[in-house]
């Protein structure tokens, strides 16, 4: 159930007139679809959500380059973002995925404002709140409760790499397709994923006819189906069940960390 605290207090605050109300009632509303926001003490949330912005996010939009300073922090809502990392040849490879439990551009309040090898970028159209980094940062110093929740993801985050890491070694292609397309509907509550196989290819850091090969076998297996730019689950009880176990020990690490969100079955 989405949550939205203390809103009488907040308008009073503002001084919002009643349109401005009808608006923030419905910004309040998708910011309680970013997990990681809807966990957040109701007088934490109610100081940091006039500084959200809701923003619409383009596919293969570039939201933050190696080398530059963070300036702003994105809380996905149901768009989909990759950090990732380009080797000298040209390569890239996916190293973490957010999507609406979590935000990204951490660095900025974890003691350096920049990165140096990676990148963010948007691998699924949607929405998302983007905030200012100078505001989460003074609010992080200050406010423990807001440090607990942020660094309790930066843990989950870290595992997540960990695991992924893991994956990419020892896990078959096969696997780690199926891994990937359930952490991405996992990420946006949706089994319709705008994905091409080239962008998973260069997800997965693989070449694209190994991930067409797989997503082919997927496809006659009745698992998915794929037409272009689209992929569609269509049975994930045995997605999972091709999947290796890293999905699963995931998903139960983050529910662990950050509490566990409502689930069909």
């Amino acid at each position: 159930m989405l949550r939205v605290y203390g809103l009488l207090t907040v308008f009073f605050k503002l001084g919002l007139k009643k349109t401005d109300r009808t608006i923030f009632l419905k910004n309040a509303r998708m910011t309680a679809q970013n997990r990681l926001l809807a966990v957040l003490p109701p007088e934490l949330y109610e100081k940091l959500a006039p500084n959200l912005k809701r923003v619409s996010l383009e596919q293969g939009t570039i939201l933050h380059h190696p080398g530059e300073t963070i300036k702003d922090l994105y809380f996905p809502i149901d768009c989909l973002l990759s950090i990732t990392v380009t080797m000298t040849d040209g390569s890239t490879a996916e190293t973490g995925m957010v999507g609406n439990r979590e935000v990204i551009g951490v660095n900025a309040f974890m003691g350096g404002r920049e990165t140096t090898q990676t990148e963010y970028i948007v691998q699924m159209a949607g929405s998302a709140f983007k905030v200012d980094a100078g505001i989460l940062l003074e609010e992080f110093d200050r406010n423990k409760k807001l440090r607990d929740v942020l660094l309790r993801y930066v843990q989950a985050l870290i595992a997540q790499i960990s695991q992924t890491t893991g994956c990419n070694s020892l896990h078959v292609l096969e696997q780690r397709l199926a891994r990937w397309l359930l952490e991405a509907q996992d990420r946006v509550d949706s089994d319709d994923l705008k994905l091409t196989q080239e962008f998973l290819s260069h997800m997965l850091g693989v070449r694209r006819a190994g991930v067409t090969q797989a997503a082919q076998k997927f496809q006659e297996s009745g698992l998915i189906r794929y037409y272009r730019g689209r992929v569609q689950i269509l049975d994930q009880r045995r997605l999972e069940a091709t999947s290796c176990e890293c999905f699963r020990v995931l998903r139960e690490e983050y529910d662990r960390l950050l509490g566990g969100k409502d689930r069909d079955g």
